[in-house]
């Protein structure tokens, strides 16, 4: 019979359920004694804290569909306008040596889903004329990538430039019958208002606080190599991973895997901030987690993110927000390539796992849905939609229970989606904005009016699977004409669609929260009251330090020159100089980032600027301005002057001394002798070199020179004795010198 075991044995044993973690994460028990030098080895391999911060650490970068207004937006312009708004965007553009360039429309990325060959994305067709873009000559290619050099690596990099459209086209679109509105208002509105994935104003807090910090597999497998000195904090130059040294696996996926946490946590921020000003909805960054769909570099998040990820959803739970998540464009079930279908379902299901650990109540966690657009036609939609039904009765039923599908602004109208909703009792989700883009003609009109005759059957496939409905709302720019051009976001929106009352509403623009701010102030939604306008360029809720410029202390004097007021003024000045540096009152870390007590965080429109602090901008000098010189410029030119001054006083004396006929005599010899003075009538000449207190010498012109001497020639002078004559250039401290004057005979 076997031994039992002890107490003590049993309680050192890991539980069953516990998951084992790989790598520095490994929480088993330690290894055996002999084996110290491989422990040594273990504990060198654990990874150094990495700074999840994108101003301090070039690595980390924003997610491009973050920025966007929605996902499927791919047009240039579609994100916020952080270079405006005062990021360090040099701090997010990977540095020339390192030999990675941003990738060109149609070139392979990071992700794991750009199948640019085989997936027909929507920036590719014109919806005027439904023909392929033309391709684009190779010259044109480089010189675009010359200029794109340097450019953020967040912008989206499927994203292609505004391209002007033809004059046929512009007619086209200029004489399509006028869209027709409906006038109804969902006025008193009792629905939740959100936005998606970014909330401008926290991230340009200090700390940022946003959820979509991503990077580059060039990056993770960087960060597989130890650092160059492991006692270092990781700095972006001077203490790098050495590639040198061996690489580990572990490593590498501890540094995109704390990339992911960080973002988890700000989700608490970002839920208390809407909280307070009364925003109940808010639709999850699918680049919360870097690249864990992808083929090779995924993983999954319940090792070590799951607690994290449990408190987000109890948060969310407490206040009654909504959380939903929108794959990209990429994310496709009927494509004609297996390799598409197999990255689709790898994404769908990272998102299913991401909602799933939020633990949230059954009607909040049926509210978590992932929404999804149809994609590309394939030159058949009958065939497409036949791939799609295959496809999805392949997808697990965790899956099934949260995809709802969205009518797109390319191919998919909603009188195309729906029949197939229907059918497979899938929740359809309505955007505005693209069915005044792609709509049946035959059936409706473009607006708002005719629209609502589909609004029971829309909504009849969210009651089936007692799911809470939700619609997109958005506008074109003011400018757009074509339907490509209509297809941007507007910054903000100007009314309310005419949705139920109730609904669940996500409003898709470019300045995100703030489009909701804009609502909420025109119609007077709940909340309104809760927020002010920023002051610009001044945060009050950030725990920074204020500096003042501090007062230089003044240079001492020699003890002989300094007075009694003067020691008096430069103790004053000395004391000033003492003060400390001005730090405001210490923020509680719950507190920071929220605006403050009066809710200073909404910013007007196209002053993205006043989120940041101003930056010094130094002026360049006009050299041809004459108006203001420059210091150098002025001290230039009282040097000029004084010589001019100097050279005109010499030249003055010597046309004096010339006309009196005795230069040497009457000015060089009596300067150097001083121990005789020449009489004149008997009395001795008055001394040349004593003034009078506080009057200026005046300058002799050439013409008045001979008039400022005496006249001297009538009478006579005594000769002088004989002297004799000094040394050349022989120093004053090297002999004395006596001022006595010759006593008289």
């Amino acid at each position: 019979m076997p031994k039992r075991k002890s107490y003590s044995a049993l309680a050192q044993e890991k539980p069953l359920t516990t998951i084992p973690i790989p790598g520095p994460f490994d929480e088993s028990g330690p290894p055996p004694a002999k084996r110290r030098a491989s422990q040594r080895k273990l504990s060198q391999a654990k990874p150094a804290p990495v700074s999840t911060n994108p101003e301090e650490n070039a690595d980390v970068l924003d997610g491009p569909e973050a920025l966007r207004a929605s996902p499927d937006a791919d047009e240039a312009g579609e994100s916020v306008d952080v270079a405006k708004a005062g990021m360090d965007v040099k701090n997010q553009v990977k540095a020339e040596e390192d030999g990675i360039q941003p990738p060109e429309y149609g070139t392979a990325s990071d992700s794991p889903l750009s199948e640019m060959s085989d997936v027909e994305s929507p920036a590719k067709k014109s919806e005027a004329s439904g023909k392929l873009a033309k391709p684009k000559v190779k010259e044109a290619a480089k010189t675009k990538a010359k200029a794109t050099a340097k450019e953020p690596q967040f912008l989206d990099p499927e994203a292609e430039g505004d391209e002007e459209a033809d004059e046929e086209e512009i007619q086209a679109a200029l004489s399509r019958p006028p869209p027709v509105h409906s006038d109804y208002l969902p006025l008193p509105w009792k629905g939740r208002i959100g936005y998606a994935c970014l909330c401008t104003y926290l991230r340009f807090s200090n700390p940022p606080v946003f959820s979509s910090r991503t990077c580059r597999i060039a990056s993770i497998l960087e960060n597989r190599h130890p650092l160059k000195n492991p006692d270092e904090p990781p700095h972006a130059t001077k203490n790098r991973p050495d590639k040198d040294q061996p690489p580990d696996i572990a490593r590498g996926q501890a540094y995109v895997e704390s990339l992911g946490v960080a973002n988890a946590r700000d989700i608490l921020k970002m839920l208390r901030w809407n909280d307070r000003y009364g925003i109940k909805f808010l639709r999850l960054s699918s680049e919360m987690f870097p690249f864990a769909s992808h083929e090779e570099y995924g993983y999954k998040l319940a090792p070590f993110v799951s607690d994290v990820l449990e408190e987000v959803g109890k948060l969310a739970t407490k206040l009654g927000h909504r959380l939903t998540t929108h794959p990209g464009q990429f994310t496709q079930l009927g494509s004609p390539r297996k390799q598409v279908i197999d990255n689709a379902i790898r994404d769908l299901e990272y998102h299913a796992e991401l909602l799933s650990l939020l633990k949230m109540p059954p009607q909040q966690d049926r509210d978590a849905v992932m929404i999804l657009h149809l994609g590309g036609v394939f030159g058949d939609k009958v065939a497409t939609l036949d791939r799609f039904r295959e496809n999805y009765a392949r997808l697990p039923q965790g899956i099934k229970n949260r995809l709802v599908l969205e009518n797109d602004d390319v191919s998919w109208s909603v009188h195309d989606l729906l029949p197939l909703c229907e059918e497979l009792n899938i929740p359809m989700v309505l955007d505005f904005h693209h069915n005044n883009i792609i709509f049946d003609a035959e059936q409706i009109r473009e607006g708002t009016k005719d629209i609502m005759k589909l609004y029971p059957r829309i909504l009849a496939t969210w009651k089936r699977k007692n799911i809470t409905p939700k619609m997109h709302y958005s506008e074109p720019t003011p400018a757009a004409i074509t339907g490509r051009q209509r297809r941007k976001h507007s910054p903000r929106v100007a009314t309310l669609p005419p949705c139920p009352p109730d609904m669940d509403l996500m409003i898709e623009a470019k300045d995100k929260e703030q489009a909701v701010f804009e609502l909420m102030r025109i119609f007077k939604l709940p909340g309104y009251d809760t927020f002010n306008d920023i002051l610009p360029h001044v945060r009050k809720d950030d725990n920074k330090p204020v500096k003042i410029s501090k007062k230089k202390a003044p240079r001492k004097k020699a003890k002989h020159g300094k007075k009694e007021d003067d020691k008096l003024e430069a103790d004053e000045q000395a004391l000033d100089a003492e003060e400390e540096e001005f730090v405001q009152e210490v923020i509680p870390e719950e507190d920071v980032g929220m605006g403050g007590p009066e809710g200073r965080v909404y910013w007007p429109p196209g002053m993205e600027d006043w989120l940041r602090p101003v930056k010094k901008v130094v002026k360049k000098k006009d050299p041809e301005d004459p108006e203001k010189p420059t210091p150098a410029q002025r001290r230039k030119a009282a040097v000029e002057a004084v010589k001019a001054a100097v050279k005109l006083q010499d030249e003055a004396k010597q046309n004096g001394a010339q006309q009196d006929g005795s230069t040497e005599a009457t000015t060089a010899a009596p300067a150097k002798k001083r121990k005789a003075t020449p009489k004149v009538n008997g009395k001795k000449a008055a001394s040349t070199r004593k003034t009078a207190k506080g009057e200026s010498t005046p300058s002799v012109s050439e013409d008045d020179a001979s008039d400022a001497l005496p006249d001297l020639s009538g009478e006579e002078m005594p000769p002088p004795k004989a002297v004799k004559a000094a040394p050349a250039r022989k120093s004053a401290r090297a002999r004395k010198v006596s001022y006595a004057e010759v006593e008289e005979d």
